[in-house]
């Protein structure tokens, strides 16, 4: 796999027009700079409260399986990504209630749990264990990568 190319021009890019050009990458790689999936799906990624990650996480995921049926891959993987991000992020805040895992001199901030974000977090991982386990998405993604990926 090579490595993820972040010189592209990702403000002048329409990944959609130009699938050939998407990098799956390493987690959660590129996911705010791939257009105009970023625009369609950020608006929707959110989880302050365990209500609001459902909502998001569900509107994410509908997203998705619009996607799919337009067998628009590069919006699967986006969307794959943003609710990955839902878990790692609001994770981040279940162990660390300013977000911020490092302090300054970098060192690591001690746990300061916010259970609530943890709740959160699980919401979005079950989002996320389905569509990696979604047999068309793993299909499109191998292929997506032997074609374009080399």
């Amino acid at each position: 796999m090579k490595e993820f190319n972040y010189d592209q021009d990702f403000d002048k890019l329409d990944f959609r027009e130009h699938s050939e050009l998407y990098q799956v990458g390493r987690g959660e790689q590129g996911v705010l700079l791939v257009q105009p999936y970023k625009g369609e799906i950020l608006p929707h990624w959110r989880f302050k409260t365990p209500e609001i990650a459902k909502e998001s996480a569900e509107k994410i995921y509908d997203l998705y399986q619009n996607y799919k049926k337009e067998n628009d891959f590069v919006g699967m993987d986006m969307s794959r990504k943003f609710i990955q991000m839902g878990y790692t992020r609001a994770m981040r805040y279940a162990h660390h209630k300013s977000g911020k895992k490092y302090a300054e001199n970098g060192s690591v901030y001690l746990n300061d749990e916010a259970p609530e974000k943890r709740e959160s977090a699980l919401i979005f991982k079950e989002y996320w264990d389905t569509i990696r386990e979604d047999k068309e998405y793993l299909k499109m993604k191998k292929e997506h990568r032997e074609k374009y990926e080399k």
